[in-house]
């Protein structure tokens, strides 16, 4: 039998925390209406083009995609880029930015997602780590120069029944050569890593001033582990929301089995008590 989750406790860790890290992998966006790409099937699901020529994320999400199948690579790439543009983050990141403000050092975000979310939510950019890159940049593809550029420029016009692109690549500033998104994929020697490399920096002279920290992890899992072990490896205690992986590893944890958005808005229920 499934223990409910304990939303008060939660809540009294949050009350007496005095910084906020967010840790957030894909499944905090099913919430706002994005794929999570939960298992091969799931993502040819949302890409049918890709599961019928029997490509696999790992395949297309691979910088030698982009040297042998461009306009497919693009096609997937641009499509996300159309769709993270697209999309409403949900009320769980305004939740998630009032619990902050309750604290003296507020919330710094620690995340493997590259759509760009927490920016669009209105978070501090200066305290959000993407560790995995972001979208909305650019780098060259042939790797002619170090730099990275937004990608705002480039609208993406991708037919989504063969999920390529049909409109001009975009392309390095420097060199002309096609340019690929700066985000770190399977089998990548060539991103580009100087800004999230800043990021994590700031992220760490942020935790060395929190001395009350609660760790808020949401929709991260087991395949890709890298917000799952940010979280476990910092001090203070951490709040795991996950539907199907709430597990944890000892006693200073306290899973959640539920979806993003509904744990947090039971959370931020409970926490209204502390409020009166």
């Amino acid at each position: 039998m499934t223990t409910p989750p304990d939303y008060d406790r939660c809540a009294r860790l949050l009350n007496q925390a005095d910084g906020l890290l967010i840790t957030a992998g894909a499944g905090l966006g099913v919430d706002s209406g994005l794929p999570d790409f939960r298992g091969v099937h799931g993502f040819w699901r949302a890409y049918p083009a890709l599961g019928q020529a029997r490509i696999a994320f790992e395949q297309i999400a691979n910088p030698a995609a982009f040297a042998a199948q461009p306009r497919l690579a693009w096609g997937f790439y641009g499509h996300r880029l159309n769709l993270y543009r697209q999309t409403t983050p949900h009320q769980g990141f305004a939740l998630l930015r009032r619990f902050a403000e309750r604290m003296t050092h507020g919330a710094f975000v620690f995340t493997s997602n590259v759509d760009g979310q927490f920016h669009k939510a209105g978070f501090d950019a200066e305290r959000i780590s993407e560790c995995h890159g972001s979208i909305h940049y650019l780098q060259c593809l042939d790797g002619c120069h170090a730099g990275i550029w937004p990608a705002d420029d480039f609208q993406p016009a991708v037919d989504e029944t063969r999920c390529v692109l049909t409109n001009d690549f975009p392309r390095c500033r420097r060199c002309a050569a096609i340019a690929r998104p700066n985000v770190l994929m399977f089998g990548d020697w060539g991103w580009h890593d100087a800004r999230s490399a800043a990021q994590q920096e700031r992220l760490t002279r942020w935790l060395r001033q929190v001395e009350r920290l609660v760790v808020i992890e949401i929709g991260a899992g087991t395949n890709i582990p890298t917000v799952r072990l940010m979280g476990e490896r910092c001090r203070g205690e951490l709040i795991r929301i996950n539907p199907d992986e709430a597990h944890v590893p000892n006693g200073r944890c306290v899973p959640v089995a539920a979806r993003g958005l509904a744990a947090l808005q039971a959370i931020a229920q409970r926490l209204s008590a502390y409020e009166a």
